[in-house]
């Protein structure tokens, strides 16, 4: 559960992060923090998933959160949460056209 809500947390500061380095695919503050929140907390699933083939999410749940654990959680909920707020943005300005 802690994994869960640390990827959510830094997925919505990955997207306000990327939203405010893209201005022209941010979505305002609350846009770029829901798409962050969705895309942390997928993308934090999907790259655990790939990069530790479940072992790391596996010694986690048992309570074996060290900082490595910590370290990988944020920065795969940032990556998915700045990634998903950037396609969202993009698909958003294809509609507006």
């Amino acid at each position: 559960m802690e994994q869960l809500l640390i990827q959510l947390v830094s997925g919505a500061i990955g997207g306000n992060i990327a939203g405010g380095v893209l201005k022209n695919q941010s979505l305002g503050t609350l846009g770029n923090t829901i798409a962050g929140i969705v895309g942390g907390g997928l993308g934090g699933q999907i790259l655990g998933a790939l990069f530790s083939g479940g072992g790391a999410a596996a010694d986690a749940a048992a309570g074996g959160m060290d900082i490595g654990a910590i370290i990988g959680q944020v920065a795969s909920g940032g990556v998915g949460g700045g990634v998903l707020m950037v396609v969202v943005g993009i698909i958003k300005k294809m509609m507006a056209k």
